[in-house]
């Protein structure tokens, strides 16, 4: 398994003084980098944060290989109902092993499809259920806590139309991934017990734990996305086999081995020393596309926190964006060479992509056409990304690149574990709580509380003043008082 990281055209004397960083600069900050590691290291071996162990776990594993194993062939489609984390991770490995949708091959009991209802849009809703065959399709519940608004309504749907067509039968075609023990989340009345293990319990479904100190978005190798992921045929004993590798590279102090610290230290120092608050995610390959999204979410989530752990209003946060390369070089990089130069971008390779893709031998006489007859798609995506690089450098625009051999499961979940990685990594050198999300937990509550869920009848009081105070202002503001976060943030 072979990742590497390259640097080079963060540095001053590629991008410029005013873009780039120095490696002396680079040298200067490595302690804070041994530090970061150090630190993270401590916490996780607290049990704080459980996303580096998750690889070990034999047990997990071979649970969720067994039970894949023996459902095999009683179905065409697996129908994730999740969202954020609980949704991205299974698209990620999907797209990332099988290929992107919709170029897949025809879904049979043998090769069965991923279909991922993460949304509450009802014409999607009806769209996705018109298009499953309720006698071929096996139902996987993906929530943490198991009270996700979006989830837990999409669910009951989901079961609804599957009794209707199975009657009794529908119990065995449903599994819920949720934490099977005792659950904090409820203001005011202290643990409770995940409402989706709870109708687990009650109906007979298969279920599978999510670890509590595994977050959603740090848990792609948790039964979150490995289940799904087995169900359709991907080998998760690979997936994890890269991650273990790259996690006992993750922890050497050694900078040239250990690819997510150095990443997270040239990120850091250009992001703040550089003012780089925008950063472009930029996959040369469409099967590392879900990857994309699902990094989005891990470095947005994480990384975007109000304070620091000192308590100190800080407002950190640097804002990623989903790029594909060729296809964004005719739709994004205008912006990118001539736009605000406030982006990093960070370029995924794949090496070697193993198809076919020789264009055909046969000349037309037009100079413009005939130039790429007998070479390949592989030489030609190079050609592209090493030319917007080249352009992007031209014009003091910082960027590096992340390369993988190939594009198979070891090297995947290599890939995604070294993200993880990276993203605690930054969140030690920023000082902040990378595993929190107390800005989406508002959201939630408000949404808890104008649903009418019991316990949470203070955020629809606290909403609903809001907007009247806000019909009152006529421009869509509260003056000085607006967005100032007092009140349920504070209390989450």
């Amino acid at each position: 398994m072979k990742i590497q990281f390259d640097e080079k055209h963060l540095l001053a004397g590629v991008a410029g003084e005013a873009n780039g960083v120095t490696r002396s600069e680079y040298e200067e900050s490595r302690p804070n980098a041994l530090e970061a590691l150090a630190s993270f290291r401590e916490k996780s071996e607290k049990g704080l944060y459980g996303f580096p162990h998750l690889p070990f776990q034999k047990e997990m594993i071979d649970a969720i290989n067994q039970y894949a194993d023996s459902v095999h062939f009683e179905y065409d489609t697996v129908c994730v109902v999740g969202i954020g984390g609980s949704a991205l991770g299974a698209w990620a490995l999907d797209c990332g092993i099988r290929g992107p949708h919709p170029v897949q091959g025809a879904f049979t009991p043998e090769h069965p499809r991923l279909v991922i209802l993460d949304n509450i849009d009802p014409s999607f809703t009806a769209a996705a259920l018109a298009s499953m065959d309720a006698h071929k399709t096996l139902v996987v519940a993906i929530a943490k806590s198991g009270a996700t608004a979006e989830t837990v309504a999409t669910f009951l749907i989901v079961r609804d139309w599957l009794e209707r067509a199975l009657g009794d039968e529908a119990a065995r075609r449903i599994v819920a991934v949720t934490t099977l023990g005792k659950y904090e989340e409820v203001p005011h009345k202290g643990e409770y017990k995940s409402p989706l293990c709870e109708l687990a319990d009650t109906q007979g479904y298969k279920t599978f734990g999510v670890p509590e100190n595994v977050g959603g978005r740090f848990s792609v190798l948790s039964p979150v996305g490995l289940l799904p992921a087995a169900l359709i045929g991907i080998d998760i004993g690979e997936l994890t086999r890269g991650a273990a590798e790259m996690t006992h590279r993750s922890w050497q102090p050694d900078l040239e081995e250990n690819v997510a610290l150095r990443a997270a230290l040239w990120q850091w120092l250009i992001w703040i020393r550089k003012e780089k608050t925008i950063q472009v995610a930029f996959p040369y390959s469409n099967q590392l596309w879900g990857t994309a999204f699902w990094f989005r979410q891990l470095w947005a989530e994480s990384l975007g926190k109000k304070r620091n752990r000192a308590g100190a209003m800080v407002n950190v946060g640097q804002t990623p964006v989903a790029a594909l390369g060729t296809t964004d070089q005719h739709s994004q990089v205008q912006l990118y060479i001539e736009g605000p130069n406030d982006k990093v971008f960070t370029f995924w390779k794949v090496e070697e992509f193993g198809s076919p893709d020789t264009i055909p031998a046969r000349t037309f006489g037009l100079e413009a056409v005939d130039y790429l007859v007998d070479q390949t798609l592989t030489k030609l995506i190079d050609a592209e990304q090493r030319a917007t690089a080249a352009a992007l450098s031209m014009n003091g625009r910082p960027h590096c690149t992340v390369t993988l051999d190939r594009l198979d499961e070891e090297h995947l979940g290599a890939f995604l574990q070294m993200m993880e990685f990276q993203t605690a990594f930054m969140g030690e050198l920023l000082d902040i709580d990378a595993f929190n999300q107390p800005g989406v937990e508002q959201g939630k509550n408000f949404t808890y509380g104008l649903m009418g869920r019991p316990g949470f009848e203070l955020y629809k009081e606290e909403i609903e003043e809001l907007e009247k105070k806000w019909a009152a202002a006529g421009q869509g503001t509260l003056g000085s008082g607006a967005g100032n976060g007092v009140g349920a943030a504070e209390r989450t």
